[in-house]
C-alpha cells in the first residue's frame, strides 16, 4: 500500500518546520548575548521559546478537534510569520524585550507543528500508521541539512546588521508552510470526534499502554535533550574546538531522524515494543560509551548512537500511543502526550548545564541509567498486560 500525498505534504512541511527550528536554535542565545540588558537574561528568549511550545500543546490539540487540522495548521504557521516578523523588526532595533516576545510567539509554532505527526495517519488505514509517522519525521534530514545553511546564507543578506538575514529567511520558511498546509487536503473532525463520548484523564490513565508509550516519549526525549545539552560543554572541557563539537552535533541530528526512513517498517514487523526497547538499549550504549573515554571518536559514536536511540524511543512510543484512544479522546491523549514531552525536553535543557558542572560528564551519563531502566520495564509490563488481555 502506498501512503497519501497528505503524508508527503506532512513531511515536506515538517522538514520546513524542523530546519527553521535548527535555525533559530543555531542564533537564538547569540543574539540573547548581543541585546540582553544583563548576563543573566541572555537565555531568557531560548527559556520564553519552551513556555510557548509547552503552553500551547494542548490548547493546539483540543483546537484541532473542533475546527480541523487545516485550520489549526494555518493558524500555527500565522502565528509562526507573526513571530519571525516581529523578530525582524526586534532585532533591528536591538529591542530585548519584543525579541523576548517573538521567541514566545515561535515556540507557540513550533508547538503546533508538533501535531503533524499525528495529522499524517488519519486517513491513512492502520498497517500504516508506522510509516507515516515515520515519513514525516524523516522531514528532519533535509531539515539538519538544510537549516544550518539556510541560517550562514541569510548572514549574507543583510551584513549590516548580524542575523537579520536569519530571521527574513525563517520569515520565508513559515510563509512557503503557510501555503503549502492551504493547498494539501486534510482530513476534517468526525461527528465521533466531535459527539463521541470521551473518558475522564483517571480512566485513560489505567490502560498500561497509554503509560508506557508517554513514558518512553518522556524519558527518551529528556535524556537525549539532556546528554545533547550538555555534549559542547564537556567537549569544550576537554579542549575541542567548535568546529569538532558541530560536527558531533550534527551528526547527532542525523542520527535522530535518518533512520526514519526505515523505523517504521521496522516497526510494522517487529512491534512497537520491541522498537521502543532497541531504542532504549542504544540509549543504555551511548551511555556506556560516554564512560569509556573523550576522545572526539567517543563523543561522535556515543551522540550517533544517542540519536538513533531517540529516533526509535520517541517514533516507536507515538506509534504506540494511537491504539490507546478513542475518535473523541484524540485531542485530550495526543495534547497530554506532546505537553509531558516537551515539558520535560525544557526541564532538561535547563538542568544539562548545571548537572554537568555540578556531577561532571561521567556521573551525569550514569544517572540517566535508572531513567531509562523504568522506560524499558514499563514498556515490557505493558506489552506482557496487553498480551495477556488478549489471549483471555
Amino acid at each position: 500500500m502506498r501512503l497519501p500525498i497528505t503524508v508527503w505534504g506532512l513531511a515536506l512541511g515538517q522538514a520546513l518546520l524542523v530546519s527553521g527550528n535548527i535555525l533559530l536554535v543555531s542564533v537564538t542565545a547569540l543574539i540573547g548575548q548581543q541585546i540582553a540588558p544583563s548576563l543573566s537574561l541572555i537565555t531568557l528568549p531560548v527559556a520564553l521559546q519552551f513556555l510557548g511550545l509547552m503552553g500551547v500543546t494542548l490548547p493546539a490539540a483540543h483546537l484541532m478537534r473542533w475546527l480541523g487540522r487545516k485550520v489549526g495548521f494555518l493558524i500555527g504557521n500565522i502565528i509562526g510569520v507573526s513571530g519571525a516578523c516581529l523578530a525582524y523588526l526586534a532585532l533591528a532595533a536591538g529591542d530585548f524585550t519584543l525579541f523576548c516576545v517573538s521567541t514566545f510567539l515561535l515556540g507557540m509554532a513550533i508547538g503546533v507543528g508538533q501535531q503533524y505527526r499525528f495529522a499524517a495517519i488519519e486517513g491513512c488505514p492502520p498497517a500504516l500508521h508506522p510509516r507515516a509517522i515515520s515519513l514525516v519525521m524523516a522531514g528532519g534530514v533535509i531539515a539538519a541539512i538544510l537549516g544550518p545553511n539556510l541560517a550562514i546564507w541569510g548572514e549574507k543578506l543583510f551584513p549590516a546588521t548580524q542575523y537579520l538575514g536569519a530571521f527574513a529567511v525563517l520569515i520565508g520558511l513559515y510563509i512557503l508552510t503557510t501555503l503549502l498546509i492551504a493547498l494539501i487536503p486534510l482530513k476534517k473532525p468526525t461527528r465521533a470526534e466531535l459527539q463521541g463520548e470521551a473518558r475522564p484523564y483517571s480512566e485513560l490513565f489505567k490502560q498500561p499502554q497509554l503509560v508506557a508509550a508517554i513514558t518512553a516519549g518522556v524519558i527518551g526525549y529528556a535524556v537525549m535533550v539532556l546528554i545533547m545539552t550538555a555534549t559542547p560543554l564537556a567537549m569544550q572541557g576537554c579542549g575541542f574546538g567548535f568546529s569538532s563539537t558541530a560536527t558531533v552535533i550534527q551528526w547527532h541530528v542525523l542520527g535522530m531522524f535518518a533512520p526514519s526512513f526505515i523505523t517504521g517498517r521496522l516497526i510494522t514487523q517487529f512491534s512497537e515494543t520491541k522498537i521502543i526497547q532497541a531504542g532504549c538499549v542504544l540509549l543504555i550504549a551511548s551511555v556506556l560509551l560516554n564512560q569509556l573515554g573523550t576522545t572526539y571518536w567517543h563523543f561522535w559514536t556515543a551522540l550517533v548512537a544517542l540519536g538513533v536511540g531517540w529516533n526509535f524511543t520517541f517514533i516507536g512510543a507515538t506509534s504506540l500511543l494511537t491504539h490507546t484512544y478513542r475518535p473523541a479522546e484524540k485531542a485530550k491523549v495526543q495534547g497530554i502526550n506532546d505537553f509531558l514531552i516537551f515539558g520535560s525536553a525544557a526541564v532538561a535543557s535547563l538542568l544539562a548545564g548545571y548537572w554537568q558542572s555540578l556531577l561532571g560528564w561521567q556521573m551525569l551519563n550514569l544517572i540517566m541509567l535508572p531513567a531509562i531502566g523504568v522506560a524499558m520495564l514499563l514498556v515490557a509490563w505493558s506489552h506482557h498486560r496487553h498480551s495477556r488481555n488478549a489471549l483471555a
